[in-house]
């Protein structure tokens, strides 16, 4: 008779180990120092993207007032009230006002200027302009939204110091 021999496979672990009490602190501490460090970073963040945001709202109303004006075949006037931080194109019911903490300056043909803080950029049928530039500014950065008078074309072009 054949004699079976039987032996025992052992499997040898790695010795396994867990994170040490001290590990999990020195990692709750940084994210700890991480969770109050960022606020102030993405607050700073915010103020740039609400700057270029307005540069692009002012844009966006540039073209749509150049727009009207080739489609009408009649003149379209975006009017900016530096006061109070709004902007209106003729021939559209709506009025968009920008946050408070900008600063806006507007450079235009003399004609279009009605007094010390309101003025117009017009656009003709055949797409020229008055032209003219719309200054958008933060406390580090600017913004401005150049108009050519005679192709109409609209340019966003960041500055690094604010007028």
């Amino acid at each position: 008779m054949k004699e079976l021999r039987v032996s025992r496979i052992t499997r040898s672990y790695p010795q396994q180990r867990g994170f040490t009490l001290l590990e999990l602190l020195v990692v709750l501490v940084i994210a700890v120092l991480l969770v109050s460090v960022a606020p102030p970073l993405l607050s700073a963040m915010s103020g740039a993207t609400e700057l270029r945001g307005a540069a692009r709202q002012i844009a966006a109303g540039l073209r749509l007032a150049r727009n009207l004006a080739i489609t009408h075949q009649a003149e379209a006037v975006m009017s900016l009230d530096l006061a109070q931080r709004r902007f209106a194109i003729s021939g559209d019911p709506r009025e968009v006002t920008l946050p408070e903490s900008l600063a806006l300056h507007l450079y235009t043909a003399q004609s279009e200027l009605r007094d010390q803080t309101t003025g117009s950029i017009r656009f003709f049928p055949d797409g020229s302009s008055t032209g003219g530039a719309v200054t958008v500014s933060g406390p580090k950065l600017a913004y401005r939204v150049n108009v050519d008078w005679l192709t109409g074309a609209i340019a966003i072009v960041e500055e690094d110091k604010p007028r």
